[in-house]
């Protein structure tokens, strides 16, 4: 598997590397935020299974890139940092990380919970399918196409027109087809704030774009956590 270690300190990410080496990852180190989203940018090679992210970088904070990262791709995110408090964990969990780690951590702890969330999003799930030659540019789902660089959403060739909020609560669950998001993730990535007093506003959302959209079937329902996309049977 693939891994890509964010971290700037070169003597930390060096041991780790190493261990990781030896239980078979294929490690590559990125040294700031920028650099960890150049390296995640779609080329010729494998995807990344997994990123180790942490939170203290020189360029931006770790919890800003966490959110680039979820905007951009349905790769695994793992915070690994220092910062212990439960504010920081509540915060990195509802912008998308899969977990949190602190430090000092156990390496084989480590290990569990790096296989654990691979395990979650398989390469074959978690992503919707890119069209061909525009990579990040449009997911398909079934009939449904959505052109993420000019927000056009259309259903059988048919232009569906939403709201804002619509297309960004639609894009963000479509990148991770099949992919439970928790509604305080959810109310954090599109709304930008705390869940408390915006639930109502999510379900209102959920129901426009059943509607819209006339696929009913499309967003799921999973009762006391959140939403998900039910990838439609071609």
């Amino acid at each position: 598997m693939r891994l890509l270690l964010v971290e700037d300190d070169d003597h930390v990410a060096a041991a780790l590397s190493a261990v990781l080496a030896r239980h078979g990852f294929a490690v590559t180190h990125a040294r700031s935020g920028e650099e960890a989203l150049q390296a995640l940018l779609p080329g010729d090679g494998a995807p990344f299974g997994v990123v180790l992210l942490d939170l203290g970088l020189p360029d931006q904070d770790g919890f800003e890139v966490c959110g680039r990262i979820r905007r951009s791709t349905g790769t695994p995110v793992i915070m690994v940092t220092a910062r212990a408090d439960t504010r920081s964990k509540i915060h990195g969990l509802n912008l998308g990380a899969d977990d949190y780690v602190v430090k000092p951590y156990d390496t084989g702890e480590l290990l569990a919970r790096i296989h654990a969330v691979a395990r979650r999003t398989p390469a074959t799930e978690g992503r919707a399918r890119p069209s061909a030659g525009s990579p990040e540019s449009e997911l398909r789902l079934g009939s449904l196409t959505i052109e993420l660089s000019t927000r056009r959403v259309s259903v059988d060739g048919l232009v569906v027109p939403l709201t804002r909020k619509e297309f960004d609560l639609l894009a963000l669950l479509a990148r991770r087809p099949g992919v439970v998001f928790r509604r305080e993730q959810i109310i954090s990535e599109v709304w930008r704030t705390s869940w408390e007093g915006t639930g109502r506003t999510l379900e209102v959302h959920i129901a426009s774009l059943r509607a819209k959209l006339r696929m009913p079937a499309l967003i799921e329902t999973v009762r006391g956590v959140g939403y998900k996309i039910v990838v439609p049977a071609v």
